[in-house]
């Protein structure tokens, strides 16, 4: 475990690949820690220098008080990406990850080679939503949630009890810290980044599992659109965290991606 205190946050971290290797940073969705990445790390970690890290009140990093901005989490990758000697690199990010990415690219343009953007959007949600999500989850828990938090993420036949990851990846979300999670559920109810998205010159690639109930298809598609020369597409079976449920196809996706964009 690697830890290092950074944009006032102590940020949670590890690199694995070999040293040499283009890097590909991972920054994952709401509710969740580096290690749904897994699955997909391990299949790219050959070729690529992988950056896996925790957003500030999720996982091993730490808590601030809510509520944050997006800013926020953007500065803090920002923060990660110097302190590891990053200058420039591939960014993959899915959900409120995927709005980081986006962030990144509007905010520090000359970090990003190349963006995969994955089960998101420009906007995600309307004020309304975020605020009863809040609401919920700082009077209630965020065990009050989890199921219909669930029945977004996986797909019917993914959610079994029977699943042990499943039950898994439920802990995972129930035992987010609260600050960490309502905060981050303000930065998405606060963030259009529609302009600066539709100003997006890098290569990208946007993928959507095709059960996604948080970001569906045709959200992430909007998005797309907005970006010249972008590319999009579906993964079968699999709900709004395809690199869970799909992992093999989701790294041959971006494998393929970074290769036609001669990111090696």
């Amino acid at each position: 475990m690697a830890f290092a205190r950074l944009n006032g946050v102590v940020l949670h971290h590890e690199l694995r690949g070999a040293e040499g290797k283009p890097p590909l940073v991972f920054s994952n969705s709401l509710g969740t820690d580096f290690r749904i990445w897994d699955a997909v790390a391990e299949r790219l970690q050959a070729d690529y220098r992988i950056v896996l890290y925790d957003k500030r009140g999720h996982g091993l990093s730490e808590s601030t008080p809510a509520p944050y901005k997006l800013a926020d989490h953007v500065e803090d990758l920002t923060a990660l990406l110097d302190h590891l000697g990053i200058d420039r690199a591939a960014v993959v990010g899915l959900s409120v990850g995927g709005l980081i990415a986006q962030g990144l690219a509007a905010l520090h343009p000359e970090k990003v080679a190349v963006l995969v953007l994955c089960d998101t959007a420009h906007k995600i949600g309307t004020d309304a939503m975020w605020n009863d999500r809040i609401k919920a989850v700082t009077e209630k828990g965020i065990a009050a949630i989890a199921e219909a938090v669930m029945q977004r993420w996986f797909t019917p036949a993914y959610r079994s009890p029977e699943n042990p990851d499943f039950v898994g990846y439920t802990a995972m979300l129930v035992r987010t810290d609260i600050d960490g999670y309502a905060g981050t559920c303000a930065a998405l109810r606060d963030a259009d980044l529609t302009e600066s998205t539709r100003a997006i010159k890098q290569p990208t690639l946007l993928v959507v599992g095709d059960q996604d109930g948080s970001t569906p298809p045709d959200l992430v598609r909007s998005t797309a659109a907005l970006i010249r020369g972008s590319e999009f597409r579906i993964i079968e079976g699999a709900g709004h965290l395809p690199n869970i449920e799909q992992p093999a196809a989701v790294a041959d996706l971006i494998a393929n991606f970074l290769k036609s964009v001669r990111y090696v």
